[in-house]
Protein backbone atom coordinates (compact mmCIF):
# COMPACT_ATOMS: atom_id res chain seq x y z
CA UNK A 1 0.00 0.00 0.00
CA UNK A 2 1.29 3.47 -0.86
CA UNK A 3 2.04 6.05 1.82
CA UNK A 4 0.42 8.78 -0.28
CA UNK A 5 -3.27 9.05 0.69
CA UNK A 6 -5.78 11.56 -0.63
CA UNK A 7 -6.18 14.67 1.51
CA UNK A 8 -9.98 14.75 1.83
CA UNK A 9 -12.32 12.31 3.53
CA UNK A 10 -14.25 10.07 1.16
CA UNK A 11 -17.17 7.80 1.90
CA UNK A 12 -16.92 4.20 0.63
CA UNK A 13 -19.47 5.08 -2.05
CA UNK A 14 -17.40 8.07 -3.20
CA UNK A 15 -14.29 5.90 -3.29
CA UNK A 16 -15.98 3.29 -5.49
CA UNK A 17 -17.30 5.94 -7.86
CA UNK A 18 -13.79 7.39 -8.29
CA UNK A 19 -12.01 4.04 -8.36
CA UNK A 20 -14.22 2.56 -11.03
CA UNK A 21 -13.29 5.41 -13.39
CA UNK A 22 -9.60 5.59 -12.46
CA UNK A 23 -6.74 4.50 -14.73
CA UNK A 24 -4.74 3.12 -11.79
CA UNK A 25 -5.66 1.22 -8.64
CA UNK A 26 -6.04 2.67 -5.15
CA UNK A 27 -6.98 0.95 -1.92
CA UNK A 28 -9.35 2.55 0.58
CA UNK A 29 -9.10 2.77 4.34
CA UNK A 30 -10.69 5.08 6.88
CA UNK A 31 -11.92 7.61 4.35
CA UNK A 32 -8.71 7.87 2.34
CA UNK A 33 -7.48 6.42 -0.94
CA UNK A 34 -3.97 4.99 -1.19
CA UNK A 35 -2.44 4.71 -4.66
CA UNK A 36 -0.80 1.35 -5.31
CA UNK A 37 2.70 1.06 -6.74
CA UNK A 38 3.85 -1.55 -9.25
CA UNK A 39 5.39 -4.85 -8.15
CA UNK A 40 8.84 -6.18 -9.02
CA UNK A 41 9.58 -9.17 -11.25
CA UNK A 42 9.91 -11.72 -8.43
CA UNK A 43 6.64 -10.60 -6.86
CA UNK A 44 4.81 -10.94 -10.17
CA UNK A 45 6.30 -14.37 -10.87
CA UNK A 46 5.41 -15.79 -7.45
CA UNK A 47 1.86 -14.38 -7.59
CA UNK A 48 1.44 -15.59 -11.17
CA UNK A 49 2.69 -19.08 -10.31
CA UNK A 50 0.29 -19.32 -7.36
CA UNK A 51 -2.64 -18.11 -9.47
CA UNK A 52 -1.77 -20.54 -12.27
CA UNK A 53 -1.63 -23.52 -9.92
CA UNK A 54 -4.93 -22.65 -8.24
CA UNK A 55 -6.63 -21.98 -11.56
CA UNK A 56 -5.45 -25.36 -12.88
CA UNK A 57 -6.79 -27.20 -9.83
CA UNK A 58 -10.13 -25.32 -9.98
CA UNK A 59 -10.88 -26.01 -13.65
CA UNK A 60 -13.33 -28.87 -13.06
CA UNK A 61 -14.69 -27.53 -9.77
CA UNK A 62 -17.02 -24.78 -8.59
CA UNK A 63 -14.16 -22.63 -7.35
CA UNK A 64 -12.87 -19.27 -8.55
CA UNK A 65 -9.53 -17.54 -8.11
CA UNK A 66 -8.88 -13.84 -8.70
CA UNK A 67 -5.65 -11.92 -9.08
CA UNK A 68 -4.84 -8.43 -7.85
CA UNK A 69 -7.48 -6.56 -9.88
CA UNK A 70 -10.33 -7.90 -7.72
CA UNK A 71 -11.21 -5.71 -4.75
CA UNK A 72 -12.12 -7.30 -1.43
CA UNK A 73 -14.42 -5.44 0.94
CA UNK A 74 -13.61 -5.43 4.67
CA UNK A 75 -16.70 -3.83 6.23
CA UNK A 76 -15.47 -3.82 9.84
CA UNK A 77 -12.50 -1.65 8.89
CA UNK A 78 -14.25 0.46 6.23
CA UNK A 79 -11.64 -0.88 3.84
CA UNK A 80 -11.30 -2.01 0.24
CA UNK A 81 -8.09 -3.78 -0.62
CA UNK A 82 -6.55 -5.64 -3.56
CA UNK A 83 -4.96 -8.88 -2.29
CA UNK A 84 -2.52 -10.57 -4.65
CA UNK A 85 -4.91 -13.53 -4.82
CA UNK A 86 -8.39 -14.19 -3.49
CA UNK A 87 -10.19 -17.51 -3.92
CA UNK A 88 -13.62 -18.87 -3.08
CA UNK A 89 -15.36 -22.20 -3.59
CA UNK A 90 -19.09 -22.23 -4.08
CA UNK A 91 -21.01 -19.08 -4.91
CA UNK A 92 -18.95 -15.90 -5.03
CA UNK A 93 -20.82 -12.91 -3.59
CA UNK A 94 -20.18 -9.35 -4.72
CA UNK A 95 -21.08 -5.89 -3.46
CA UNK A 96 -23.28 -5.08 -6.47
CA UNK A 97 -23.90 -5.85 -10.12
CA UNK A 98 -20.49 -4.48 -11.10
CA UNK A 99 -18.98 -7.68 -9.61
CA UNK A 100 -15.69 -5.93 -8.86
CA UNK A 101 -15.75 -6.11 -5.04
CA UNK A 102 -15.70 -9.62 -3.57
CA UNK A 103 -17.46 -10.12 -0.23
CA UNK A 104 -16.74 -13.75 0.70
CA UNK A 105 -13.19 -14.92 -0.06
CA UNK A 106 -12.22 -18.20 1.61
CA UNK A 107 -8.50 -17.83 0.91
CA UNK A 108 -6.37 -14.70 0.78
CA UNK A 109 -2.80 -14.83 -0.56
CA UNK A 110 -0.30 -12.00 -0.24
CA UNK A 111 3.21 -12.06 -1.74
CA UNK A 112 5.46 -10.20 0.67
CA UNK A 113 7.35 -7.10 -0.46
CA UNK A 114 9.90 -5.19 1.67
CA UNK A 115 7.62 -2.14 1.78
CA UNK A 116 4.45 -4.05 2.74
CA UNK A 117 5.57 -7.14 4.72
CA UNK A 118 5.15 -5.59 8.18
CA UNK A 119 1.65 -4.35 7.31
CA UNK A 120 0.62 -7.63 5.66
CA UNK A 121 1.73 -9.61 8.73
CA UNK A 122 0.13 -7.37 11.33
CA UNK A 123 -2.61 -4.79 10.81
CA UNK A 124 -3.79 -6.04 7.42
CA UNK A 125 -4.06 -9.56 8.83
CA UNK A 126 -6.15 -8.22 11.69
CA UNK A 127 -8.52 -6.68 9.15
CA UNK A 128 -8.77 -9.89 7.12
CA UNK A 129 -9.63 -11.78 10.31
CA UNK A 130 -12.85 -9.75 10.61
CA UNK A 131 -14.13 -11.18 7.31
CA UNK A 132 -15.99 -14.29 8.49
CA UNK A 133 -15.60 -16.15 5.20
CA UNK A 134 -11.79 -16.02 5.32
CA UNK A 135 -10.56 -19.41 6.51
CA UNK A 136 -6.90 -19.23 5.46
CA UNK A 137 -4.30 -16.51 4.95
CA UNK A 138 -1.16 -17.43 3.00
CA UNK A 139 1.94 -15.23 2.98
CA UNK A 140 4.67 -16.04 0.45
CA UNK A 141 8.13 -14.48 0.50
CA UNK A 142 9.49 -13.26 -2.82
CA UNK A 143 13.18 -13.08 -1.89
CA UNK A 144 13.62 -16.45 -0.19
CA UNK A 145 11.94 -19.84 -0.05
CA UNK A 146 9.35 -19.36 2.67
CA UNK A 147 5.56 -19.51 3.10
CA UNK A 148 3.41 -18.95 6.19
CA UNK A 149 -0.13 -20.31 6.26
CA UNK A 150 -2.56 -19.08 8.92
CA UNK A 151 -5.62 -21.31 9.40
CA UNK A 152 -8.73 -20.16 11.29
CA UNK A 153 -9.60 -22.55 14.13
CA UNK A 154 -13.04 -23.40 15.51
CA UNK A 155 -12.33 -21.40 18.67
CA UNK A 156 -11.51 -18.27 16.66
CA UNK A 157 -7.75 -18.60 16.96
CA UNK A 158 -5.35 -18.99 14.04
CA UNK A 159 -2.86 -21.83 13.58
CA UNK A 160 0.42 -21.02 11.83
CA UNK A 161 2.32 -23.53 9.71
CA UNK A 162 5.52 -22.55 7.88
CA UNK A 163 7.32 -24.09 4.91
CA UNK A 164 10.83 -23.29 3.69
CA UNK A 165 11.96 -26.07 1.34
CA UNK A 166 11.28 -26.45 -2.36
CA UNK A 167 9.94 -29.96 -1.76
CA UNK A 168 7.39 -28.71 0.79
CA UNK A 169 3.70 -28.61 -0.08
CA UNK A 170 1.12 -26.21 1.36
CA UNK A 171 -2.33 -27.76 1.80
CA UNK A 172 -5.20 -25.30 1.49
CA UNK A 173 -8.24 -26.96 3.02
CA UNK A 174 -10.45 -23.90 2.53
CA UNK A 175 -10.41 -24.40 -1.24
CA UNK A 176 -9.32 -28.04 -1.47
CA UNK A 177 -6.01 -27.28 -3.18
CA UNK A 178 -2.28 -27.82 -2.67
CA UNK A 179 0.65 -25.62 -3.64
CA UNK A 180 4.17 -27.00 -4.01
CA UNK A 181 6.88 -24.46 -3.21
CA UNK A 182 8.87 -25.67 -6.20
CA UNK A 183 5.97 -24.51 -8.40
CA UNK A 184 5.60 -21.20 -6.57
CA UNK A 185 9.27 -20.30 -7.09
CA UNK A 186 9.64 -21.53 -10.65
CA UNK A 187 11.84 -19.10 -12.66
CA UNK A 188 12.22 -16.82 -9.63
CA UNK A 189 15.77 -15.60 -9.01
CA UNK A 190 16.72 -16.29 -5.42
CA UNK A 191 20.11 -15.57 -3.88
CA UNK A 192 20.21 -18.92 -2.09
CA UNK A 193 19.82 -20.67 -5.42
CA UNK A 194 22.34 -18.42 -7.21
CA UNK A 195 20.14 -18.02 -10.25
CA UNK A 196 16.64 -18.73 -11.55
CA UNK A 197 14.99 -21.92 -10.41
CA UNK A 198 13.61 -23.95 -13.30
CA UNK A 199 11.93 -27.31 -13.05
CA UNK A 200 13.93 -30.13 -14.69
CA UNK A 201 12.32 -31.50 -17.82
CA UNK A 202 10.68 -34.90 -17.40
CA UNK A 203 12.65 -37.80 -18.82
Amino acid sequence: MSTQPTSTYLTPEQYLEIERKAEFKSEYFGGEMFAMSGAKRAHNLVAGNAFSELHRQFRQRQCQVYMADMRVQIPAAEMYTYPDIAAVCGEARFLDDQQDALLNPSLIVEVLSPSTEAFDRSLKFEYYKTVESVREYLLIAQDRIHADLYIRQSDGGWLLTSSDRLEDTVTLHSVGATLCLADLYEKVELTVLKGPFTRPLPR
